[in-house]
């Protein structure tokens, strides 16, 4: 069994002396796991650095082995971000998310092709990320939940039909509910920033907060919690990171001097 695609480097362990365990997510493939040979040496590190696309080839005697990983570097996002706090951050949360949520080899081709979009877009440009990524970000989650079958219900009011007015979402139906309708229940509703409903919103990391509880709600709920697991601490330490943007009104590594 053996195959050559595309992929990208979801994570990678230290198995034994000099080899990793690699995960790789692919688009025709899905999400396959493998040994890689002298991947902990000095020359195989950066190659296998979570958020990098390389060419990956994959080979096993039969079908169900763990299977050896080889792979030729493509485009290293991973030592791109690595001076700016928020698009390392986002980099290692997504790749986690992938990761630990996607079942194995069973293929989520729009998943893949937009996280393949977005971590080329971070690590291109890291700055113009600290501005504009996390909108995308919220969107691949949202993306990754309804590849996974829990997916949102955004078109219109779950209580009246309409689709003006859209600022909350139900925590148990998924559901959007319009302002005029939340009555009594507002305080039990998670907010919808409008970046979910206009693409070409960027939002505030207040919005960006909202968009991570609202998303990380679901994530927890369904994508994790029928499996019996937390949701990765990279995706938690990005909410904390959002949260205290959001508090302090600022985002790191501001080129015009923010913190």
């Amino acid at each position: 069994m053996e195959w050559e695609a595309p992929a990208l480097v979801l994570s990678a362990v230290p198995y034994g002396e000099s080899s990793v365990i690699a995960h790789v997510l692919t688009g025709e493939h899905g999400l396959y796991h493998g040994m890689v040979r002298g991947g902990a040496s000095r020359q195989g590190r950066p190659v296998w650095q979570a958020g990098n696309l390389i060419t990956a080839r994959w080979s096993a005697r039969v079908p169900d082995q763990l299977g050896g990983l080889r792979g030729e570097l493509v485009h290293a996002s991973a030592a791109r971000v690595l001076d700016f706090a928020l698009p390392l951050a986002m980099l290692a949360s997504m790749c986690a998310l992938a990761d630990a949520s996607l079942p194995e080899r069973e293929p989520h081709l729009a998943v893949f092709q937009e996280l393949t979009r977005l971590l080329a877009c971070i690590s291109l440009d890291p700055v113009d990320a600290e501005q504009t990524g996390m909108a995308a970000l919220i969107r691949w989650e949202a993306l990754l939940l309804s590849d996974l079958g829990f997916g949102l219900d955004l078109s219109c009011c779950a209580v009246s039909g309409q689709k003006h007015d859209l600022k909350w979402v139900s925590p148990r139906s998924g559901r959007a509910v319009s302002d005029g309708h939340a009555g009594q229940w507002r305080d039990r509703l998670l907010a919808l920033p409008p970046f979910l409903l206009d693409p070409a919103q960027d939002g505030t990391p207040a919005d960006w907060l909202a968009g991570l509880r609202l998303t990380g709600h679901f994530l927890a709920r369904d994508a994790f919690g029928q499996r019996h697991r937390p949701l990765p601490a990279a995706r938690i330490r990005l909410l904390d990171m959002v949260a205290r943007m959001a508090e302090n009104g600022d985002i790191p590594d501001d080129p015009e001097g923010g913190a």
